[in-house]
């Protein structure tokens, strides 16, 4: 029977939309990278794939790879409270889904994990958040986490650097599309944590969020520019330099790239 959410059940799926749409007013074709990415999982590991769905978020990903491929099991994780309250919310009750609070630049984090061998290693939007030789470290852990024959699946801001003017030319679109969206009402990144901030069940994981990895709603300090890979090409090879066999771009979008890795 189902249960009609209280002042004191959030709704989780109502949550779980609300980071969808607000992912989507920054990337408008985000499901069909989506679907890119788990036609890949089916056709690299099968239709009962074990996923690590790395950096979760909401549980976006798994989402989606449990609804094309119901047989899969997921082991999500993350190091955000808050994003995590709402992916357990979301997942209550599905035991096809496991969940696992870590800092990917922790070099024992795997230890964390309740399987040593994965076929899938998924993440979007995520990896971009770490410097260069964190994220090369990372590829390499990967790399060992992944049965032979696995894939690496990691869609995210990546630019073919050949064609600045059409980029800059598809980037204007984009943002000539967001400014209208936003005064039809979308929320951006600041907005929704706003609101996530104010909901009672999730004011004290917000709270630890914020400590842990700053407020979204307060501007970044300025300082010296990260020092964070963006081109394609650099992905493909420290792939391959990590230990992957094969890699290469499976889709994109005109700021967007997918790269998949096989083990």
């Amino acid at each position: 029977m189902t249960t009609t959410p209280t002042s004191t059940t959030p709704d989780w799926q109502q949550w779980q939309t609300s980071w969808d749409r607000q992912q989507e007013w920054y990337m408008p074709d985000r499901e069909e990278r989506f679907r890119v990415m788990t036609d890949a999982v089916e056709a690299v590991a099968g239709r009962t794939p074990l996923v690590l769905d790395l950096a979760c978020g909401t549980g976006s990903i798994s989402d989606r790879v449990l609804r094309a491929l119901p047989g899969a099991r997921t082991v999500c994780v993350d190091i955000d409270p808050a994003l995590l309250t709402i992916a357990r919310g979301h997942f209550a009750g599905d035991d096809r889904v496991a969940f696992t609070e870590a800092d990917l630049t922790d070099p024992d984090w795997t230890a964390r994990l309740p399987h040593t061998t994965f076929d899938a290693v998924v993440t979007a939007t995520a990896l971009h958040w770490l410097d260069t030789e964190p994220l090369r470290r990372l590829y390499g852990t990967l790399a060992g986490v992944l049965r032979e024959g696995g894939v690496f699946l990691n869609a995210d801001h990546m630019y073919d650097e050949s064609a600045p003017r059409l980029n800059a030319a598809m980037n204007a679109l984009l943002t000539e599309r967001q400014e209208r969206q936003r005064a039809e009402g979308a929320l951006d990144w600041a907005d929704w944590w706003g609101r996530v901030a104010d909901d009672p069940a999730l004011a004290e994981p917000a709270a630890r969020r914020f400590a842990l990895l700053g407020d979204p709603r307060e501007p970044r300090p300025a300082g010296a520019k990260p020092d964070r890979p963006t081109a394609v090409q650099w992905h493909l090879d420290t792939l391959r330099e990590q230990g992957f066999t094969e890699a290469r771009q499976i889709w994109c979008s005109a700021a967007d790239a997918l790269v998949a890795g096989l083990r």
